[in-house]
């Protein structure tokens, strides 16, 4: 697996336990010196996790073993019927979605996919929707509302893709539609936030009833890289745009534009995938059953009132 910068240290500790067990294989000399070095590995790895900057917490977010949206819908969903297109253009691959059952509950899931390999990453265009695939969410949504099954939503992007054939065929238009149309939905909306959740190309699927996060996911107007690029004209300032941008699940708490961190491995997700699709699996269910008991009007009004109530200004 691959190690990140802050993890050089653990990986030494690991590779000298793994050579110390194969020397005592067959003869336990060195089993006080490996349960030491254990001990002081732990240790370590508390040490290091529980002080992570939030730069370390994005490369931890762009880890290329962490799990993606299709990996989530293979192991939290009970079943699922893939569906393709936005009837207008074409199949925009950095989109998957379709009609899916979790925790005995039939729903409609869209996320946003990056890909695992290179081969399926450049078939993914890296998690960077056009148009088509905006409007392709936008599609199911509302086959979601007609027959009345909750949406769930996992966002994991760089945001939209910048080039100009997709604003050619209407990107800024596609993105503001899916706005104002999941803002008046009449049908519950979950967003997990599982990785990246850049610009506008995570809001135009992010107006939801309730927001999850994962706890080394970031959410942003902008990337740490292309935030130092416009205020420093240095993209090597990203360390301290990280920092600047305050897009750590903890501050986006605080500020109230998200409304739960689901909890992570020791390390993030990609240390214990299992343990991750149990919490992000947990919360959905129970997001479903509060949202039973709410009106149509009552969860359109709460749905505006909480993105109205985003945001702080001081008059001086």
């Amino acid at each position: 697996m691959e190690s990140l910068p802050h993890e050089i240290q653990i990986q030494e500790y690991i590779k000298t336990i793994e050579h110390l067990k194969k020397q005592s294989a067959h003869d336990p000399i060195f089993a006080v010196e490996i349960a030491k070095l254990e001990e002081t590995l732990e240790k370590l790895k508390q040490q290091i996790y529980e002080n992570l900057t939030p730069w370390e917490r994005v490369l931890i977010c762009r880890h290329s073993s962490r799990p993606h949206a299709i990996d989530y819908v293979t192991n939290i969903c009970d079943e699922w019927f893939e569906m393709s297109g936005d009837r207008c253009f074409g199949e925009d691959h950095a989109i998957i979605g379709g009609i899916a059952q979790i925790g005995g509950t039939k729903c409609v899931v869209i996320g946003q996919e990056k890909g695992f390999d290179t081969e399926s990453r450049v078939h993914r265009n890296f998690g960077m929707m056009n148009p088509e695939g905006f409007r392709k969410a936008l599609r199911l949504m509302r086959l979601a509302e007609k027959f009345k099954l909750p949406i769930v939503s996992f966002l994991d992007t760089p945001g939209a893709r910048p080039v100009l054939e997709a604003e050619e065929r209407g990107q800024g238009w596609a993105i503001a539609m899916n706005l104002r149309e999941m803002a008046r939905l009449k049908t519950p909306i979950i967003v997990v936030v599982i990785g990246e959740g850049c610009s506008g190309g995570a809001l135009g699927m992010g107006v939801g009833d309730v927001v999850g996060m994962l706890e080394h996911s970031y959410y942003s107007v902008i990337s740490p890289e292309g935030c130092a690029s416009i205020l420093w004209k240095d993209p090597a300032k990203k360390i301290e745009a990280a920092s600047a941008l305050k897009l750590n699940a903890e501050d986006l708490l605080k500020m109230g534009i998200i409304d739960t961190i689901i909890p992570e491995p020791l390390g993030g997700a990609h240390h214990d995938p299992s343990f991750v699709y149990t919490a992000v699996k947990n919360f959905i269910v129970d997001q479903f059953q509060i949202f039973k008991r709410i009106p149509d009007t009552l969860l359109l009004e709460q749905r505006y009132r909480k993105f109205r109530q985003i945001g702080q200004f001081l008059e001086g």
